[in-house]
């Protein structure tokens, strides 16, 4: 589902384009991942490794430092989708190892709680509920079960070769990783001054520690978590910075299971259990969060345009998907990209002129290309990097015979 917001005042020649990523944890990224390279191959004269801002939430935040760091939409599914790179594994277990340390540090509160709780029991054995007498022990629940180390080191190695980097100061572009600080409720922006020496890979640890799953993450004394608790997309921090258009992508929505829409589920989602309950509530919390903010843009931003995509709200595939098989990623990804295809399409007409003033144009004839798939383009650039460096060993072997004869 493609949402225009466009602008009141336009500026003339616009050039400052951005992009705004929201949070959805795995699932999310694939979205995202499919939708950037469908707008990358759709939209001439845009290249989503040099606009003028990049931010990004929870999940979105990987996403949004791979492209300020120079990683495509392909190359960085050649790191979490195909895991095709030799150099950087990105196995499951990068987000699922267990939080051993925090199950520790909870396991050692228990004897002091249990004597609290047989403390506060003694007192007044006649006039306690179990409830009352069971609730110290709650402090023995960890605050995540899942480590988000792994993930960070992963990005930390893959932030720190080639010319990347992991510090926000030596970036070319600007980038802006949102995480929620616990002990203010507060929006905390690294990125910005002040909070630019934060590693970028502890950045998108403190983001993407959605509380429950992952523990959250203490810096310089402060104590972060997941930063879609405040506000799902945060767009805003580049368009302060001048922004002519955003391209913005929120890979959460409510599902609507009564519009019998593709692949309609079977009963009533209720029927499906706690987990689904849950995703339907934390969606829909998020969802609002980011219409008041989408809401807001229009007056605060007149000369702004924004292009917001975001699944079809009877989409199935995402709501339902088991993001932790890897075959789901690998179908997760393909569709996102053909649904933001298909989105492109059916508003060709009205994005050309917007686009226009940005310098950019819709490639019609890539549109209407049925064979193009995520993997297809993955393939082609595998071929295409296979040609370079078969010519570039030639190349070397000339060099080596004209130096030999000339020696």
């Amino acid at each position: 589902m493609l949402t225009p917001q466009l602008a009141s005042r336009p500026r003339r020649n616009g050039a400052r384009i951005a992009v705004a990523l929201a949070g959805g944890g795995p699932v999310g990224a694939f979205f995202e991942l499919g939708a950037l390279q469908a707008i990358a191959e759709s939209i001439e004269g845009l290249d989503l490794n040099n606009l003028s801002g990049y931010v990004g939430v929870s999940s979105g935040s990987m996403l949004a430092a791979g492209l300020a760091n120079g990683l495509s939409p392909l190359d960085i599914g050649r790191l979490i989708i195909t895991n095709e790179s030799p150099e950087f594994r990105a196995h499951p277990g990068i987000f699922l190892h267990p939080a051993y340390r925090e199950f520790g540090r909870r396991i050692a509160k228990i004897p002091g709680l249990a004597l609290k709780v047989l403390g506060y029991y003694a007192r007044a054995p006649l006039s306690r509920n179990l409830a009352e007498v069971l609730d110290p022990l709650t402090a023995a629940l960890p605050n995540g079960i899942f480590d988000g180390s792994p993930l960070e080191d992963f990005l930390r190695n893959v932030f720190s070769t080639r010319g990347r980097t992991n510090d926000f100061r030596e970036l070319k572009r600007r980038l802006y990783i949102v995480a929620t600080d616990l002990n203010t409720g507060e929006a905390a922006r690294f990125g910005t001054p002040g909070m630019d020496h934060v590693p970028i890979s502890r950045a998108i640890q403190a983001s993407t520690a959605l509380p429950g799953l992952y523990p959250p993450v203490e810096i310089d004394g402060q104590v972060y978590a997941d930063g879609a608790l405040l506000r799902t997309m945060h767009a805003s921090l580049v368009l302060d910075d001048g922004a002519d258009l955003v391209f913005c992508i929120n890979p959460l929505v409510a599902f609507d299971a009564s519009r019998g829409g593709r692949h309609k589920p079977d009963g009533e989602l209720i029927d499906r259990g706690l987990a689904v309950v849950l995703g339907q509530t934390f969606r829909s919390l998020i969802q609002s969060r980011m219409l008041v903010g989408m809401a807001g843009y229009g007056s605060r931003f007149p000369e702004a345009d924004i292009l917001l995509f975001e699944p079809d709200r009877d989409d199935a595939q995402m709501f339902f998907a088991n993001v932790f098989r890897y075959a789901d990623r690998r179908r997760l990804v393909d569709h996102a990209y053909q649904r933001v295809r298909a989105d492109l399409r059916r508003h060709a007409t009205r994005l050309e002129p917007v686009l226009a003033r940005h310098g950019l144009r819709l490639r019609r004839s890539v549109l209407r290309d049925e064979h193009r798939s995520f993997h297809a383009s993955l393939e082609q650039q595998r071929r295409s990097n296979a040609r370079v460096l078969q010519e570039l060993d030639r190349t070397l072997k000339r060099l080596q015979r004209l130096v030999t004869e000339r020696a």
